[in-house]
């Protein structure tokens, strides 16, 4: 396991979770894909391609949907939710980068239902952290990690579409006031 300072093989990871993906998958007819933005969208993008989902593929912003929102307020980088096909009855795959606490994956589920009432949500995860706060478990996950409280996984992807999964560590300052 990486520490500080250190990347996993995010690639690698994405081919575990494919194969999980693809696995979980076989005789669903019509699943579809949705990602949470940004992460998320970046993932499901990668596999409703390598699925052949792209006519199923939608995305995701939870910034008006988090319990928290009215404590942080509006995040400057929304984006909008595209779903064009009918979630009602559909087996969705929901896709995340990082799941840590459940809450933004809560918000997703609610997103989900304001455009139908999709026969089974399944959730997949390029990384799990642990910290749940919810009852929310990944169904596909590629990696299992354990961080210090002052560390997070940064899922990055650059121009060529190839996907980087960062630990980044939250540095203080433990400045005293000796008057």
């Amino acid at each position: 396991m990486p520490t500080s300072n250190q990347a996993y093989d995010a690639e690698a990871l994405y081919r575990e979770l494919l194969g999980q993906v693809r696995a979980g998958l076989d005789g669903v007819p019509d699943p579809a894909i949705v990602g949470i933005h940004s992460g998320g969208a970046w993932l499901a993008e990668r596999l409703a391609k390598d699925l052949d989902l792209t006519g199923r593929l939608g995305s995701i912003d939870v910034s008006f949907y988090r319990d928290d929102y009215a404590k942080k307020g509006l995040h400057p980088d929304v984006k909008p939710t595209h779903i064009r096909f009918p979630v009602d009855g559909a087996t969705v795959v929901l896709v995340d980068d990082v799941l840590q606490t459940g809450r933004t994956v809560r918000a997703a589920i609610n997103v989900l239902f304001d455009y139908g009432r999709p026969a089974c949500i399944r959730l997949a995860a390029l990384a799990d952290r642990g910290g749940r706060e919810l009852p929310v478990a990944p169904d596909y996950v590629g990696t299992r990690a354990t961080l210090a409280p002052n560390q997070s996984l940064c899922l990055q992807r650059d121009d060529a579409g190839q996907l980087s999964l960062t630990i980044e560590v939250e540095h203080t300052d433990n400045v005293q006031d000796l008057s």
